[in-house]
């Protein structure tokens, strides 16, 4: 068995916390998790807290990971608009790659975390399903600009890269700009304190859409085969749960798993109705002994308007990741009841 070691870029995020979960599940792979808060040693896995938008700290933090083969890189930097995306995002993603291949003399391969922007899916009605061959669109877009530079980077320094272009990515994570599961939990169990009916608080049109989502367990799980599978050299996946719905359906399945009655749909802006909440989670925090949690660290309201305000299709095709050997999929109704007791388990929301 040939020994790996990983470089997690974005450890404590959504993504890179269930990549590195399912990676400490492996025998073959050690792990070290970059990010800016850093973290704890455990096991197989060491943290190392860096700036990636300073190249200087960026190479003085990772001189020493001469034994990296793997690099994957799910770290992201939010920004107020679509062009200020770009620069941010890409200088973490050079600095990171020229500091590793500086040291790291056997790097095999670089695996990106790109979503459904390359399709254009952020700006409004794309073509669906979207499909891997198709065009790019009008920039700015700092997903094809990463994705650029690892191609030719790529072929000057002879490892391979990957790209994985999940849907929304749902799972366990505090602190996180984009994290959806956590947004319905919290808003599922404030509304249930409150004895209110759960109403999907989305634009109209978007709970009669079509909509997919990705688990990050999954996710995690297609990223390795992405990455050590020879056939997916230099290729990028559509990696969904396999399965598609609408909130009109799956809104009351939700409701149910907190025991709460639905009321029909309220268009409003979560980032401003619960903008007043801190002192409601502080008051639930104590009353059901939750884990001590600050307010920010659950809260990603701006992230679920933008999901919510989805008035239109969104789903792509993965048929490609089965092609190429990738056959796991997920039942997406599963997948929320599963998060929402692991919340509940972790003493994130009441039981």
């Amino acid at each position: 068995m040939i020994h790996k070691t990983a470089l997690v870029v974005g450890a404590q995020g959504v993504i890179g916390r269930n990549l590195i979960n399912h990676l400490q599940t492996l025998d073959d792979w050690d792990v070290i998790g970059l990010s800016r808060r850093g973290g704890a040693t455990d096991g197989c896995v060491r943290y190392i807290s860096v700036d990636l938008l300073d190249a200087s700290d960026t190479r003085a933090k990772l001189a020493g990971l001469k034994h990296v083969t793997h690099i994957f890189y799910a770290a992201y930097q939010d920004r107020p608009s679509w062009a200020e995306l770009v620069a941010p995002n890409l200088a973490m993603l050079v600095n990171v790659v020229e500091a590793t291949e500086a040291v790291a003399m056997n790097l095999q391969h670089v695996s990106l975390m790109q979503g459904y922007k390359v399709y254009g899916a952020h700006l409004g009605p794309f073509k669906t399903p979207a499909r891997e061959s198709d065009a790019n669109h009008m920039p700015p877009e700092f997903n094809i600009d990463q994705q650029d530079y690892l191609e030719v980077r790529a072929a000057r320094a002879g490892w391979s890269w990957s790209a994985l272009r999940p849907s929304v990515v749902c799972g366990f994570a505090l602190g996180n700009p984009m994290n959806l599961a956590m947004v319905i939990g919290i808003y599922a169990a404030m509304s249930k304190e409150l004895d209110l009916p759960l109403r999907f608080p989305g634009k109209s049109g978007a709970y009669d859409t079509l909509i997919e989502m990705t688990d990050a367990g999954l996710l995690a799980r297609a990223t390795i085969w992405a990455a050590t599978d020879p056939r997916c050299a230099n290729q990028a996946f559509n990696i969904t749960n396999g399965d598609l719905f609408r909130w009109n359906e799956m809104w009351p399945k939700i409701a149910a798993m907190f025991d709460l009655e639905v009321a029909p749909p309220l268009p409003m802006s979560l980032d401003v109705v619960m903008a007043d909440k801190e002192a409601l989670w502080n008051r639930m925090v104590a009353k059901h002994n939750l884990a001590p949690t600050p307010y920010q660290d659950v809260s990603s309201w701006r992230f679920g308007d933008f999901v919510f305000g989805w008035d239109y299709d969104f789903f792509a095709d993965a048929s490609k990741g089965r092609r190429f050997g990738f056959h796991e999929f997920v039942q997406t109704d599963a997948m929320f009841g599963d998060i929402f007791a692991d919340f509940r388990q972790r003493r994130i929301i009441p039981e």
